[in-house]
């Protein structure tokens, strides 16, 4: 039987505001939309989501607002079996929310308020620091202040925890200060805006890779959608292509890849075969709408798995 992985989440949660749309108004335009959708996300709390789901014990430290989304969010976790002892209300402050419009490809652009988020700060890293020693692994976002990612790997270091951080939403960042974490997951335009080179095929996500690794990073996933993921490291980098799948909604598909991924690192599979696992987990989190809510349970993956694995 598999180890039960303990994962800890460090990060963000907020509400997603879904819209379809047939195309993006133009400054000034109205239009009707074609449906909305309303629901729990946050890269860290969908991170975390998707590692419950796929069996591990998992644990989050956040900070929601002092609104009506704050005590939903709070037990929309624990519905979920997640700890949510370090999931507190910030006072004066709106939970986080992300508006997110989604053409009929199944594309989308997203604008993120942060709002309770950004009060997650050093102290809450120390106030959870004994859950957070228990843990296998520690995952890690841009949602919250880079401070206190900076101060969380650094705390993972120390205690010899393996940490992931998904530098999503993408931005400048002291590279050194992520040296010490085991894992450094951008998808394909998170990686371009960091390292200024393009990276929307292998080879080009190649090079990008090579940039991180040559910063101090140890080991670097840069996720690729359809194109799957590709694995580098100093000594070589793996391309590990995607599953076909018929997808309407990618909004969440990078968190169902960390979330899972942590989980299959976790139990003990080796490091290609855990990305193969989670490019499927991915994928088919883009076959319904939404983020958590599209989410695969183990059962529903397994399942799955034992039939596309020969693929």
């Amino acid at each position: 039987m598999a180890k039960r992985p303990r994962i800890a989440v460090v990060g963000s949660a907020n509400i997603d505001l879904t819209t379809f749309t047939d195309k993006f108004p133009k400054p000034g335009e109205t239009i009707f939309g074609q449906k909305f959708d309303l629901g729990f996300g946050g890269k860290g709390a969908n991170q975390a989501v998707a590692a419950r789901l796929c069996g591990a014990d998992v644990f989050m430290v956040a900070r929601v607002g002092s609104d009506l989304f704050g005590p939903a969010t709070i037990e929309n976790f624990r519905k979920l079996g997640i700890d949510a002892t370090h999931v507190k209300q910030a006072q004066g402050v709106s939970s986080g929310v992300a508006p997110i419009f989604v053409d009929p490809g199944g594309q989308n652009r997203i604008l993120v308020v942060k709002g309770a988020n950004d009060t997650l700060g050093l102290k809450d890293v120390d106030a959870a620091a004994d859950i957070l020693k228990s843990a296998d692994c520690i995952v890690l976002q841009f949602e919250i202040p880079l401070e206190t990612v900076y101060y969380t790997v650094a705390f993972a270091h120390k205690h010899g925890i393996r940490c992931i951080v998904n530098p999503a939403p993408a931005q400048s960042i002291d590279i050194k200060q992520l040296s010490n974490l085991d894992y450094f997951v951008p998808n394909e335009s998170e990686a371009e805006t960091i390292t200024g080179l393009p990276a929307s095929t292998v080879d080009q996500a190649k090079q990008c890779a090579q940039q991180f690794l040559s910063s101090g990073i140890k080991r670097v996933i840069i996720t690729l959608g359809a194109n799957g993921s590709l694995i580098a490291g100093r000594d070589q980098s793996d391309h590990v292509p995607a599953f076909e799948v018929s997808s309407i909604d990618s909004t969440g598909a990078g968190d169902a890849f960390i979330g899972s991924f942590a989980v299959f690192l976790g139990e003990g599979l080796p490091e290609k075969e855990a990305v193969r696992r989670a490019n499927l987990y991915a994928g088919l989190s883009t076959t319904s709408v939404g983020t958590q809510k599209s989410f695969y349970s183990r059962e529903k993956f397994d399942a799955e798995w034992a039939t596309r694995s020969r693929e």
